[in-house]
């Protein structure tokens, strides 16, 4: 008997799906895989509903430990793509992950997804399916499927759908991130209602400070009370939303080169990335930060592709790790108008020195302020030069310019 797994959440797409594989692929059995990485209660509801009508054998994988460490890891590395938090894309490799080891246990011969062909996550979940020996199967893709003709395929097989998420919008939810989009969403030049957001208010003149404690790069406390990662995120989404924090309305570049609009909230992301950046630029040098810069940038871009086990970003983490050694302290935050601002920073390794940096101080040790007046001097020196080159040298670049016409004869 052939058996295939399939990524399974109830909605059109995958629920289309199960029949699709056993009549056009061949499949004796399929299973449905459900991963959770922080879903809210009524998708796993959906789906086990959805699955015991279409006599489905279900398996629910509990992954939002192992997605939330990933997250803080994230945090270490400011990663964001193209001026937002990564969520979507940290998540998939962690649910391919446990939907590829259910398979090999129940001895499936197929892994299948309900992607399209048009978005990244197809991307995401076979660049960890094609490490196996089993076949990889995208039925809407492969099939050229669309939503109008799931629809009907839908009502012909009487299968237990609604066509989709239940409302206007496709939504993707998880610890990290909540996206919305479809429907008028797709119009870049279309204003959002305000019910599309769930996790965010909109922000109030009311102002609350919290002080974050991390230890080795890595969030641990908030107020004083250590929290475990997945607490941790719940409980920043939930405060930081409650201010407004973490809405972004973007044109974002897929990897397949389309440009789509997308709505994001992450409010608990966003405290934490702003929170780490802070203390970063307390603790490490200049050098250090502008080339951590370039390590953060290389390190999303490959999370954002979901290959985040590449050997290019554990070359990246190494550098990571070494500099996280000392990003170590506290960070004041500030919900303000939507915004989690930093307001303070303290560190027992700060690379910072109040005396030295002061201007109510002349002297401290060896510094004088009367030491920078060499460096003044040769500060914009060569520039000076070759500005006075060009100056003694402006006429007879003209003459140069107008001598010999070449009018032709």
């Amino acid at each position: 008997m052939t058996r295939v797994a399939l990524a399974f959440s109830g909605g059109l797409d995958t629920t289309v799906c199960v029949p699709l594989l056993e009549e056009e692929y061949g499949y004796d059995d399929v299973i449905g895989v459900t991963v959770d990485v922080g879903q809210p209660a009524e998708e796993f509801d959906e789906a086990e509903a959805t699955a015991e009508a279409l006599g489905l054998e279900h398996y629910v994988v509990d992954a939002r430990e192992e997605f939330a460490r990933l997250c803080l890891e994230s945090v270490r590395a400011n990663a964001t793509y193209q001026g937002y938090p990564l969520g979507t894309a940290l998540a998939r490799p962690v649910i391919a992950k446990a939907i590829l080891e259910v398979a090999e246990e129940q001895d499936c011969t197929g892994i299948a997804h309900g992607c399209t062909g048009k978005g990244n996550d197809q991307l995401r979940f076979e660049a960890v399916w094609r490490d196996s020996d089993l076949e990889v199967i995208a039925p809407v893709r492969e099939l050229g499927l669309t939503r109008e003709w799931e629809k009907e395929y839908a009502a012909e097989k009487d299968l237990p759908v609604e066509g989709g998420s239940g409302g206007d919008w496709s939504i993707d939810t998880n610890l990290w991130s909540r996206s919305v989009e479809g429907d008028d969403l797709e119009d870049p030049n279309y204003v959002p209602p305000t019910d599309i957001y769930a996790w965010t208010q909109d922000p109030s003149d009311e102002t609350e400070e919290i002080e974050i404690t991390f230890e080795n790069g890595y969030p641990v406390a908030v107020d004083g009370t250590e929290y475990e990662p997945v607490e941790l995120i719940e409980y920043l989404n939930e405060l930081a939303g409650s201010y407004g924090v973490g809405r972004t309305d973007m044109m974002e570049d897929r990897m397949l080169g389309l440009k789509v609009r997308e709505n994001y909230e992450h409010p608990g992301a966003t405290t934490l990335l702003n929170a780490h950046e802070a203390l970063e630029g307390l603790v490490l040098t200049q050098e250090e930060r502008q080339f951590k810069q370039q390590i953060d940038q290389q390190w999303s871009q490959k999370a954002y592709e979901g290959l985040i086990d590449a050997p290019l970003v554990s070359a990246l983490e190494a550098f990571i790790d070494e500099t996280q050694k000392r990003v170590t302290g506290t960070v004041t935050i500030r919900f303000e108008g939507g915004q989690a601002r930093p307001v303070a920073r303290d560190s027992k390794f700060a690379a910072y020195s109040a005396e030295h940096a002061s201007f109510d101080t002349e002297t401290v040790g060896k510094i004088k302020q009367e030491d920078a007046t060499g460096v003044a001097k040769y500060h914009g020196f060569q520039r000076r030069l070759a500005n006075e080159a060009i100056a003694a040298n402006a006429d007879e670049e003209v003459e140069l310019a107008t001598d010999g016409s070449g009018d032709d004869e």
